[in-house]
């Protein structure tokens, strides 16, 4: 029989400072050298403070966690404000 494949929930973690957190995407990558290869991860992620506040960041290190802490230092430091219309993203259909 097939597995059923359920829909996770999204992983979003939200800080003291009222900023919710999500990583949209790790990515493992490789870099082949003379002496073999050298595994590094990538990591993209999204911080928002529910007002239009959003920011973007993507990380790289050897290692997942300190990827990710990368990304998300940088998503506060690029902070951009977004204009909502009554609480959503405005958009002609």
């Amino acid at each position: 029989m097939a597995k059923q494949q359920t829909k996770r929930p999204q992983a979003s973690e939200e800080r003291d400072d009222g900023m919710r957190e999500k990583m949209v995407a790790i990515n493992r990558v490789t870099k082949v050298v003379k002496g073999g290869r050298i595994l590094g991860f990538a990591a993209l992620t999204v911080v928002g403070d529910g007002d239009g506040g959003i920011g973007m960041g993507k990380g790289k290190s050897r290692e997942v966690p300190v990827a990710v802490q990368k990304a998300m230092d940088e998503a506060r430091r690029k902070l951009a404000k977004v204009s909502l219309k009554n609480g959503t993203l405005q958009h002609t259909v």
